[in-house]
């Protein structure tokens, strides 16, 4: 199975100095380039208003691009039907993340003490760098070649892309399914960004996570993991390559972990199966050049049965571009 795992980042008034922003996204209400996101945030297109812009964000993404994305407006139009499945991951702020992880920590005073006032006591907030993934699911490479390259999707569904997002760095991905899930719904979803470390390369270390970190994974599931896949990068890692992307190049993988329930999520963070896992990631992974945080999961399309375990000798191939993207 191939997927395009597309990280997010929303058009809002964030500073160009804090946020980055992909070339020809964040537009006015006249349609044109926003030049400072934060002069006027009121000449946003999709949310003038700052206060609301992640709630208006979340809620436009799931009812109206995501309604939007999945209507056939001509009969003869098949091209959607390679698109096998399509799940909008939504970062939930109150989820856990590679910032802030359970056990949560409350500030105190020198005797261990609450404040009477939380005024100066409040903890700052880390903000990680996307707001979301565009989760899509096709049987091969060339059947994500169609879907995009539809007029359609060029003239409707791109534009508003521009539109409503800031930075969009789509990471093409062989998937491995080491623990299917079973309900096919699991609502939770913990998005974990790898990149590998120094001086090992790419292919050594996704043969390292999926024949033997993956093992390791299997024995400390805690009994709460309902699903656990592993996404392999398949795009370009050097600037000049086709279909590079600054951003989507710094990971070589993507582990998605999914749960009943947030608090699963934050139980199974808490006990010593996690930092098994953590211990083993230690060998091959930098955790300082990623990030993981928590979402809540939507399916957009389906038109998949319920899943199988990925075979372990389907070894993804190089990536060969898409000319339609």
């Amino acid at each position: 199975m191939t997927v395009l795992f597309s990280l997010l980042s929303r058009s809002d008034s964030t500073p160009l100095n804090e946020r980055s922003r992909a070339q020809g996204f964040g537009l006015d209400n006249d349609g044109n380039v926003i030049e400072d996101p934060s002069a006027d945030p009121s000449n946003n297109a999709l949310e003038g208003n700052p206060n609301l812009s992640f709630e208006h964000w979340g809620e436009y993404w799931r009812k109206v691009h995501g309604p939007r994305f999945a209507h056939v407006e001509e009969s003869d139009d098949k091209s959607l039907e390679r698109l096998l499945r399509y799940d909008q991951l939504h970062r939930f702020a109150p989820g856990p993340t590679s910032f802030n992880a359970p056990p949560y920590r409350f500030p105190v005073d020198d005797e261990g003490k609450l404040w009477p006032t939380i005024v100066g006591h409040v903890p700052p907030y880390h903000r990680p760098a996307w707001d979301g993934v565009a989760y899509l699911h096709f049987e091969r490479m060339d059947d994500m070649g169609l879907v995009f390259g539809n007029e359609r999707i060029r003239q409707k569904i791109v534009p508003e892309d521009h539109a409503m997002f800031r930075n969009i760095a789509p990471i093409p991905a062989k998937q491995f399914i080491v623990l299917p899930s079973i309900a096919d719904n699991d609502p939770i979803t913990l998005v974990k960004l790898h990149a590998r470390k120094t001086g090992t390369t790419r292919a050594q270390f996704q043969h390292w996570w999926l024949h033997e970190h993956a093992a390791v994974v299997m024995q400390h599931t805690g009994g709460l993991i309902r699903r656990y896949v592993q996404l392999h990068s398949l795009g370009p890692t050097e600037p000049g390559e086709p279909f590079y992307h600054p951003d989507a190049s710094k990971f070589d993988g993507v582990s998605l972990l999914n749960f009943a329930s947030l608090n699963d999520l934050e139980d199974f963070l808490r006990n010593e199966d996690y930092l098994a896992i953590l211990r083993d990631e230690e060998q091959m992974i930098d955790a300082s050049a990623g990030e993981w945080w928590t979402t809540i999961s939507m399916t957009i399309v389906n038109r998949m049965t319920h899943e199988k375990t990925t075979a372990i000798d389907d070894r993804p191939q190089p990536f060969s571009g898409l000319e339609s993207l």
